[in-house]
Order: C-alpha cells, then sequence, then structure tokens
C-alpha cells in the first residue's frame, strides 16, 4: 500500500504518532520518525527500523530542517503525518499567554511551515503528495479545561480544508483527521494525573465508550494509512471524525438505556 513511498510522522515516539509509523513500516513505507526528547526518538526509530530526527516544533526553523533531514534520509518525501501536539490544560480564566503561544506554534503553525517546507518535494514526485492531520474531536468545540488545544485543532481543521482546495491542482492532498478519546500512554498520565484511578478505563461507561472501551493508537492508524496512500486519490480537503459515536448533533446527557 505504501511501497517505497517516504513517510515523516512528527510526534511519533508513543502513542498515535509511534502506532502511524509503525503500520507504515509494515506497509513498507521508509519513515522519518519525529520527536522531542532525543532518548525517546532514538529508540522508537531503532524499534521500528527508522530514520530519528529530534527537534522542537516550537523553534520556527525547525520544519524545514526536519524536512530536509527526511529528503536527505530519502531522497524524497511523498508524506507527511502532522502528529505532534501540546495537549496541555487551560481555561479561559487560567490563559496564559506563554502556554497559548506554545500550543499555537506546535499545533497549528509547525504543521503549515512542515507542508510549506515539503511542497516543493512532494510536487515533483509522479504520484504526488499526501498530509496527514491528526486533529481532535476538540476542534468542533471542546472541553472548557482545554481552550487553546480546542482552539489549535480549530484553526488546523480550517488549514485543512483551506489547503485541500489551494493545492489540489498541484496534486498535493491535505486531509485530516478528527480523533476521539484515545488510550494512549500520554493520555493515561493525564487521567492519572487529574486523579483517576489506575483502571479508569474500566470505569468507562457507554455513553463514553459505547464499545466497551475508548480508541486505541492502532486504530487510528488504519485511518491514518488509507490517507497516506494513493488508494485514497483524488479525495482532498475532508476532515474525518475518527470517533465510535457521531460527534455533531449527539446530546451528552444521561441516556437511560446506557448504564
Amino acid at each position: 500500500m505504501l511501497e517505497n513511498l517516504a513517510i515523516l510522522v512528527t510526534g511519533a515516539t508513543s502513542g498515535i504518532g509511534l502506532a502511524i509509523a509503525r503500520l507504515c513500516r509494515e506497509k513498507g513505507a521508509r519513515v522519518a520518525l519525529h520527536g522531542l526528547d532525543a532518548a525517546a526518538t532514538r529508540k522508537a526509530a531503532a524499534e521500528i527500523g527508522a530514520a530519528a530526527i529530534v527537534a522542537d516544533l516550537k523553534e520556527p526553523d525547525a520544519p524545514a530542517r526536519i524536512v530536509a533531514e527526511t529528503v536527505g534520509a530519502f531522497g524524497r518525501i511523498d508524506g507527511l503525518v502532522n502528529n505532534a501536539a501540546m495537549l496541555d490544560r487551560d481555561t479561559i480564566d487560567s490563559l496564559d499567554i506563554g502556554l497559548f503561544d506554545d500550543i499555537i506554534a506546535v499545533n497549528l503553525r509547525a504543521p503549515l511551515l512542515l507542508i510549506n517546507a515539503a511542497l516543493p518535494h512532494m510536487e515533483r514526485q509522479e504520484t504526488g503528495g499526501s498530509v496527514v492531520n491528526i486533529g481532535s474531536v476538540n476542534a468542533w468545540c471542546g472541553a472548557t479545561k482545554i481552550l487553546s488545544y480546542s482552539v489549535s485543532k480549530g484553526g488546523l481543521m480550517t488549514a485543512t480544508r483551506n489547503l485541500g482546495d489551494a493545492l489540489s491542482s498541484r496534486r498535493v492532498r491535505v486531509n485530516q483527521l478528527n480523533v476521539g478519546w484515545t488510550a494512549s500512554e500520554n493520555e493515561h498520565r493525564i487521567q492519572l494525573a487529574e486523579g483517576q484511578p489506575a483502571d479508569w478505563r474500566s470505569r468507562l461507561n457507554a455513553l463514553q465508550a459505547p464499545s466497551g472501551d475508548i480508541l486505541k493508537p492502532q486504530e487510528v492508524a488504519r485511518h491514518a494509512i488509507f490517507w497516506l496512500s494513493p488508494e485514497s486519490a483524488p479525495i482532498t480537503g475532508q476532515v474525518v471524525d475518527v470517533e465510535q459515536y457521531p460527534i455533531l448533533g449527539r446530546l451528552a446527557i444521561h441516556d437511560p438505556g446506557r448504564q
């Protein structure tokens, strides 16, 4: 499905990013695995046989360097997965300008700069290129305690649609997965930090997890692979909610039929 394609995945040392990078390798792609922590990045890359790229996406010049290292390793770049994100909590009352700027820099500015840097290389490929932005269902509104994160993902969703339109004639597709609640290592740490018990996933109700559990990173990865691959062409500019229930129009109230 991805044989001989060169794919860059950001924020890929664990969770959804690592699951996508691993599945890309299994499907025959050459992968550049990006992370912030040097040791974790090299460990994850060695584990799946990928090239390791360490960079802080808060730095404005990092996206161009990451793309240059990917092209330097493989001679090309066919696909880009913008997965890296800051998930810090805040509300309108606790809003901090420094944190807000960092979240926007990583979650919104960096994906745009990565696309900008990758675009000339993708346009040269016979099959063009594919960008998959990993968004969030919080892009539609978001919980009150993740204000800046929700704003950043809403901006990414608009950018996806805008670029899907702008780049379609240049054979570079841009699509987004608005991912729902996922059982990543980072999410587990967040839940524990917020006072949840270690077995919090077993305590979810049917409204939160109709299937009996929330999403797993490898389930999200399968969707990303489809949108990266030529099999999803020529579709572009689409935002797909990846969740086990409809996001828009669903009333989040107690349903007596669900316990």
